[in-house]
């Protein structure tokens, strides 16, 4: 049986559910706490710093909760502040990154497509992954501000929705793009309506699932020295209960949105004053 502890997941918003669901299939014995940072949202348009400082008082709070180990289901966060969390906390720290080593296998027209927040595109860490990959295939990069905002009020399917996809699109299809990133956790909710704007033709790359596989890597790698010195072979969890959900917004609307995207009854909880 699998290592089973405590695992904390924060986003913007309600985008990195998206990865929740990943990690819930990969480990499912493991208690996950989720935090939809709602009061905050977006951080895409927001400064550096000031995502820096969320994503260390998010940590702290789910470090408080018992986690073990903490995901950033957040590309714009994980650029922001996955370097200084790992400095500051010795848990295992996973972070996001747009699929470019993937997509860029996945390429026939030698051609991709990146869609994301500007401040995932304009940060050092999407900077060195086209320097790392641009020599190989052309990556043509695509802000798509308000799709975020589009999935935090459950609108996946609107008309409204369906404009900002055709516009952001539009210019990468153009270019020849056959194969485009989906470089937000926001976005998977959205491949439904992009798959029925772009065809099927094209390849869609998100990153939920090497997520969830890395994140199982680093927690085994650190919990088996702890395992070993106890002399077993497992951690049980204390209460094996469902997801525990926590919002810096409005507790009721983020219960009704996620219990939209998951197909299932979501109660959420404001986090407490100190973390808002």
């Amino acid at each position: 049986m699998k290592l089973s502890g405590t695992i904390g997941v924060f986003d913007s918003g309600v985008g990195g559910l998206s990865v929740l669901q990943h990690i819930r299939q990969t480990l499912p014995d493991e208690r996950l706490i989720y935090i939809a940072d709602s009061g905050h949202v977006p951080y895409g348009d927001k400064a550096a710093s000031y995502i820096e400082q969320r994503s260390h008082t998010l940590t702290r709070f789910l470090i408080a909760q018992g986690a073990d180990a903490v995901v950033i289901a957040c590309n714009t966060a994980t650029a922001a502040a996955v370097t200084s969390l790992r400095s500051q906390f010795s848990i295992p720290i996973v972070g996001m990154e747009p699929a470019v080593k993937p997509a860029v296998s996945a390429t026939q027209s030698g051609v991709v497509g990146v869609l994301a927040t500007i401040g995932t595109l304009e940060s050092a860490r999407f900077a060195a992954l086209l320097e790392r990959y641009g020599d190989e295939v052309e990556i043509i990069t695509q802000g798509c501000p308000g799709l975020v905002e589009q999935v935090e009020k459950a609108e996946l399917d609107s008309a409204r929705t369906r404009e900002l996809i055709e516009r952001f699109t539009a210019p990468l299809l153009a270019r020849g793009a056959d194969t485009l990133i989906l470089g937000c956790t926001h976005y998977p909710f959205l491949t439904p309506l992009i798959r029925d704007v772009v065809g099927n033709d094209i390849v869609l790359v998100d990153t939920g699932a090497a997520v969830a596989r890395q994140l199982q890597r680093r927690i085994e790698s650190a919990r088996q020295p702890r395992t070993k010195s106890l002399g077993i072979s497992q951690v049980r969890p204390s209460d094996k209960t469902a997801p525990q959900f926590f919002t810096s917004g409005s507790p009721a609307h983020a219960s009704r949105i996620m219990a939209s995207l998951l197909g299932e009854n979501v109660n959420v909880e404001l986090l407490p004053q100190e973390f808002l």
